[in-house]
């Protein structure tokens, strides 16, 4: 497993090699959902290649940017059991010089949504991605389904600026309360991450009755907003029922696949999850 910190070395390894290449995009802090990817990279590709890197401009004014979790050590370790190819550490400097001032946006789907609470988010999401995808060349790039509108971005961004990679998408991973795993959850207490599990049954009891036959949106997402509210630590952001291409908000019936997806707060913790609503025609 190399470990590689500039950009030129990275080119130069890319160079040298032959064969499928998969990449994983991450921001370090690994955890299974993370490795779930790798696994999935290192099944389908001759290599695979990680970064590591806690990308700023992702990250608001009043964000946690100094606070988000550096575990590099710890991942390293994780990783050298996974038969990586290679590991890309880069410092802001190596990624953002001082004239740095090009940037990548989508201008639609990341508009909605997390665009709206995190204004700017996805400016820096596809910035980097774009980047990745510039240095490594991959033919595969793998992506979690948790963060899905970051999902549907890419592969949008992916597809408009023809890039020739294949997105691949991987299940969310949960722990056994059903809290989907994500690196911020290390800032939530025992007693928050055992609340927090009332995201997932919030998003089920919305789910099962969609498959019942309830088509309304807003009933819908009245049914989810009690369920989170019966858990007095919660503040919810946002709670969407949206087209599952086009991210348009159903304000009424539901005529076409859907994404049920909600931004919840646990103290300062700001915790995301989606599920699918399949409309079976």
């Amino acid at each position: 497993m190399e470990l590689i910190q500039s950009v030129r070395e990275c080119q130069l390894w890319r160079r040298q090699i032959t064969g499928s290449v998969g990449l994983v995009p991450t921001m370090g802090a690994l955890h299974d959902g993370h490795l779930s990817l790798i696994r999935a990279a290192v099944r389908a590709c001759n290599h695979t290649v990680v970064s590591i890197y806690v990308n700023p401009t992702q990250f608001g004014p009043r964000e946690d940017l100094s606070a988000y979790p550096r575990t590099l050590e710890r991942d390293l370790s994780a990783l050298r059991n996974l038969q990586v190819s290679a590991v890309f550490l880069p410092e802001d400097r190596e990624i953002y010089p001082d004239d740095y001032s090009t940037f990548v946006s989508e201008g639609e789907l990341s508009l909605r949504l997390e665009g709206q609470s995190r204004p700017g988010h996805f400016r820096g999401v596809t910035t980097i991605v774009s980047k990745l995808f510039n240095i490594f060349r991959p033919d595969y790039a793998y992506f979690g389904r948790k963060d899905a509108q970051q999902l549907r971005v890419i592969r949008k961004m992916t597809k408009d600026l023809n890039y020739d990679i294949t997105i691949v998408d991987c299940p969310t991973v949960r722990d056994i309360n059903g809290l989907a795993l994500s690196s911020r959850n290390q800032y939530l207490t025992k007693n928050e991450q055992l609340r927090a599990a009332v995201i997932f049954r919030a998003l089920s009891e919305g789910k099962e009755l969609f498959e019942k036959g309830e088509r309304n949106a807003g009933i819908l997402r009245k049914v989810i907003e009690a369920r989170i509210l019966t858990e007095p630590l919660a503040k919810i952001d946002y709670i969407s029922i949206a087209d599952d291409v086009s991210l348009t908000e159903f304000e009424g019936e539901i005529t076409a696949d859907a994404l049920i997806s909600l931004a919840v707060f646990f103290g300062p913790t700001r915790l995301i999850d989606n599920l699918n609503l399949p409309l079976k025609i």
